[in-house]
């Protein structure tokens, strides 16, 4: 009964940590995407400067998890939520990325007026954070139905990407003395749609762990 405990404990241990990946890895974005907003590289420097975090994180979650299969053997439904663990923060860690080259761009484009309204890219930002929040809410109370949520989220996000690329590249034909900056929205359009996708594979682990079978949401 100790020994159950104690695994439970470490359990629990392992969604906190999940927890505040999850909750630094969104501040990341936000920041970084506010930074883009308002041209501020100072904060986009702060970004790729608190990075660390969440590499460090992800490191304590993999050595918590590869410790409890090592010591307690789980089997089932248990070594499923462990599998997910390293997965989930795999995929996070990947997200705060992506925050990161967001910040690298807005660095890249600095002070320069921005040649359009970022209307799409605002609307894919908001979509993806809000699938970042949905697919972890999804995880800790172990909800498909939440994840499957997400998946069809990432579908608007594609349709925005698709639309912002050409509006972009069609932009580029026009004006291009803004190429160096255009270029710069490209990538973080395709970073926003990569952020999102990241999302879709936290609910695509949630259908894993809760039905115990592989799905592709992204079909």
């Amino acid at each position: 009964m100790v020994v159950r405990e104690r695994f439970h404990g470490d359990l629990k241990a392992l969604r906190e940590k999940l927890v505040e990946i999850g909750s630094l890895t969104e501040k990341s974005i936000n920041k970084s995407f506010q930074a883009l907003t308002e041209k501020d590289v100072e904060a986009a420097l702060a970004v790729i400067d608190e990075d660390y975090k969440v590499d460090r994180l992800e490191e304590e979650i993999n050595d918590l998890a590869i410790l409890l299969i090592a010591k307690q053997q789980p089997v089932a439904v248990d070594l499923r939520r462990v599998i997910v663990a390293i997965k989930i923060a795999s995929d996070i860690e990947r997200m705060a990325d992506f925050a990161v080259n967001i910040a690298k761009s807005t660095i890249r484009i600095g002070k320069e007026p921005l040649i359009k309204p970022l209307e799409h890219i605002t609307q894919m930002h908001k979509l993806a954070t809000e699938m970042l929040s949905l697919s972890l809410k999804s995880y800790y109370e172990e909800d498909i139905i939440l994840a499957k949520k997400v998946a069809e989220m990432d579908d608007q996000v594609d349709s925005l990407y698709g639309e912002t690329i050409i509006e972009l590249l069609n932009l580029a034909k026009e004006k291009q003395e803004a190429l160096p900056q255009i270029t710069q929205l490209l990538f973080i359009t395709r970073y926003l749609e990569r952020f999102a996708d990241h999302a879709t594979n936290i609910a695509e682990s949630v259908f894993y762990l809760v039905k115990g079978k592989r799905y592709d949401l992204n079909e």
